[in-house]
């Protein structure tokens, strides 16, 4: 389980998470969603330890990592994808792979077969450079570099953002995979209602830095949508 309590968090002078709460049960596939500016991004990088908690409680089974820096969770089994993706341009597709292992999770440096056999594409492109990909290959080359760590926890940071429609569903299919044949907890931001519907099982609302609604995905309903997310 991971579970947030009373969260605050400041960015300069400007605090953008407010006792925040949160529990996401492990297994699940939650989607954190709201309107640009609540704070989603931000909820995210105190998870993965890129931003710190000034006030509040952070556990991830049942383990405390307020005080954990970020190059504890990937060796944890945490892998984030990150908004843009953050690929390296001028690597290939397999020195991009292989920057996973400096977590020190992977045994043998081998890049898993499982990741080839999500995303076929990579394996067709190893020694293509990550800056000549499209968007949506770039996506999965992050998504996939995650997926070296052999991950229990994945955390992505809206997948689909300038993605093709046959990438963004490609996508959604490994995330339902990873969460309903692998067991793997699955927490991602996304604005696509129509995704989040798809791939989500629990959903999360945030509102001006605190969550605000919660519930599985089925309830979701319009009065909901209409209060928190339409502009």
């Amino acid at each position: 389980m991971i579970r947030l309590e009373k969260v605050n968090q400041k960015y300069g002078g400007t605090q953008i998470l407010w006792d925040l709460d949160l529990q996401i049960e492990a297994g699940s596939c939650t989607c954190i969603m709201g309107r640009n500016g609540v704070g989603k991004t931000t909820l995210l990088k105190c998870l993965m330890g890129l931003l710190p908690i000034h006030s509040g409680t952070l556990e991830i089974g049942g383990e405390d990592y307020v005080r954990r820096n970020a190059e504890y969770r990937p060796r944890q089994g945490i892998g984030y994808v990150p908004q843009g993706r953050d690929i390296f341009p001028l690597l290939t597709v397999e020195e991009n792979l292989r920057t996973a292992f400096a977590a020190g999770r992977t045994p043998g440096r081998r890049i898993p077969d499982r990741v080839f056999e999500l995303f076929p594409v990579l394996k067709d492109m190893l020694r293509r450079r990550g800056g000549d990909l499209s968007g949506g290959q770039q996506q999965q080359l992050a998504i996939g570099r995650a997926l070296v760590l052999d991950p229990q926890i994945l955390i992505l940071d809206e997948p689909n953002e300038g993605i093709q429609p046959n990438i963004v569903k490609q996508i959604g299919d490994v995330i339902t995979l990873l969460n309903q044949q692998d067991g793997m907890t699955v927490i991602l931001v996304e604005q696509k209602l129509g995704f989040a519907r798809r791939v989500g099982r629990e959903f999360r609302l945030m509102e001006k830095g605190r969550v605000v609604a919660t519930g599985p995905m089925q309830d979701l309903s319009d009065e909901l949508i209409a209060r928190h997310l339409a502009l």
